[in-house]
């Protein structure tokens, strides 16, 4: 059966600000049609676009905000609640680090900021079932990150317990998303648990296979990695519910390769770039993701070492608008189907 993915949609994150029109919700929509985008993901945390507790409890609210949206010509595509999933699991070597992303009542409280966390899940689950939303996406949080590399070496059990206390707390989120009718899509990302289709796998299995545990692809973040991000589409694509269409490039050096030697953004051999500026072959990306009925929508998020932000988003609806590709119903070569004979086929077989 033919599938097209939805787009082009923008991510808002990286784009609010304190002047007009990144302030408000009803202009940075307008902002964003008059690009030529079609859909708006919502970061959750900032109150200038929406209040999630009230969106949770409230379908009128939600109806309110989506007719905002397509006031502009716009749908809702996602929620996102990348900051409060950061928090769900914090290892303490980046507990104050990660306090900035939570309300400062919490601050300096790392039970109190995961409860904050998990409750600010359960209400986006509630959230985008009031939406109608199918999927959702989020960080995973780190419990085992500080000890990727394996030196010192690492003690028997040590990430074994790590995913099966993430499993634990993200176990009764991904059943609220599942009474939410939505899936929970996180993005595989350096700094998570889950950054990779290995460290995926092994949560997946600790969370006993949950049908809404899924993925925000990004293939920027496995470009980065050395990881074929062709390939991981085509081994989990059924598990893939959202897609981050954004760039970046690979350039070892004598001097420094993937970890980057504690330099900026500018000076690392990986970086983040707009798109069609970096090394992702968004072709093959596109084309793997239609090839197997990839439904959701294409979402840009903009992160450029080089380019402004309004250069980014100007290219991005376009670019994103060439690579979906409609697919087709019917086989190029049909105009020389010469039908079904059976007795033929038999007789090409030598049947009869």
């Amino acid at each position: 059966m033919p599938a097209t993915m939805q787009g082009p949609g923008i991510f808002l994150a990286q784009f609010l600000g304190d002047q007009p029109p990144f302030n408000a919700l009803p202009d940075i929509a307008a902002w964003a049609a008059g690009l030529g985008y079609t859909g708006v993901q919502l970061p959750t945390w900032d109150p200038r676009l929406i209040d999630l507790r009230l969106a949770a409890e409230s379908k009128d609210y939600c109806q309110e905000i989506s007719g905002i949206c397509a006031a502009a010509g716009l749908a809702v595509t996602e929620l996102s609640t990348h900051l409060q999933g950061q928090l769900v699991a914090v290892h303490p070597a980046y507990s104050e680090v990660f306090d900035s992303f939570a309300p400062p009542q919490v601050r300096g409280r790392p039970d109190a900021r995961q409860e904050w966390a998990v409750d600010q899940l359960m209400l986006a689950a509630r959230a985008s079932r009031n939406f109608g939303l199918g999927a959702h996406v989020s960080f995973s949080g780190a419990l085992a990150w500080p000890f990727l590399y394996p030196w010192p070496q690492r003690p028997a059990g040590l990430i074994d317990t790590a995913f099966a206390e993430l499993a634990r707390r993200w176990h009764p989120i991904l059943d609220a998303f599942e009474d939410a009718g939505c899936n929970l899509c996180y993005e595989l990302h350096p700094g998570e648990d889950l950054h990779d289709g290995v460290t995926f796998e092994r949560f997946l299995d600790s969370v006993g296979g949950h049908a809404r545990c899924m993925i925000n692809y990004d293939p920027s973040h496995f470009l980065l990695q050395q990881l074929d991000y062709l390939a991981f589409i085509d081994i989990y694509h059924s598990r893939i519910g959202a897609f981050h269409v954004k760039d970046a490039e690979f350039n070892p050096s004598g001097r420094a390769g993937v970890y980057g030697g504690f330099e900026s953004w500018v000076n690392r051999a990986g970086r983040f770039r707009s798109l069609g500026d970096g090394q992702v072959d968004f072709t093959g990306v596109f084309s793997r993701l239609a090839q197997h009925g990839y439904r959701g929508w294409a979402v840009l998020e903009w992160e450029c070492a080089l380019k402004s932000p309004d250069q980014g988003a100007a290219e991005g609806a376009p670019f994103i608008a060439s690579h979906i590709i409609t697919t087709t119903e019917r086989a190029f070569d049909d105009f020389a189907a010469s039908g079904v004979d059976q007795s033929a086929n038999n007789r090409l077989l030598g049947l009869q």
